[in-house]
């Protein structure tokens, strides 16, 4: 697992095996960066269920402002921990998902949601974001997942399908 694109392209990532996080295969990363690449730069972005944060390290190699890594999972911190050592404006954050859209005052431009499929929180935190006015104008939610589909009042503006994974994209309209 590496970045694929940017100032950091080549870094190595560690936490493909992190007990319960599936990491993004290159190819599917590097296609979804293809349909969002003139969004990021500049950009502040959330990489909720961070897993090894591949999704929020690529956005901050592609120029993203910053980057917020959360995640519940301390096995996942310190993975995170390195993987963001040396990376300017990477926040990592142990914290439980809804606790931290519940208390952040933050807007952000691009967040990134690719949580565990085995719990279906991927539209429990769509909804947060939606009620909590969390995305701003214009602003995108990469949705990665299997099962859940996600459901989202936002614009539908991109879909596709990577073998069993899928990528949604909405836009805050």
């Amino acid at each position: 697992m590496r970045i694929i694109s940017g100032i950091y392209k080549g870094k190595k990532l560690k936490g493909f095996d992190i007990d319960g996080t599936r990491p993004t295969m290159d190819r599917v990363k590097e296609s979804l960066f293809g349909m969002i690449q003139e969004k990021v730069p500049e950009s502040t972005c959330l990489d909720l269920f961070a897993g090894s944060g591949a999704l929020g390290l690529e956005a901050l190699s592609m120029g993203a402002k910053e980057c917020y890594f959360i995640d519940n999972n301390m096995e996942a911190i310190n993975i995170l921990n390195e993987n963001t050592l040396n990376v300017k404006n990477a926040h990592v954050i142990k914290c439980d998902y809804k606790k931290y859209l519940k208390e952040t005052k933050l807007k952000y431009d691009i967040i990134f949601l690719d949580p565990p499929y085995k719990n279906n929180n991927l539209n429990k935190a769509i909804k947060i974001i939606e009620e909590l006015e969390l995305l701003n104008q214009n602003g995108l939610i990469v949705c990665e997942y299997e099962t859940e589909k996600p459901v989202s009042n936002f614009e539908l503006i991109k879909e596709k399908k990577y073998g069993h994974k899928y990528i949604k994209i909405y836009k805050n309209s």
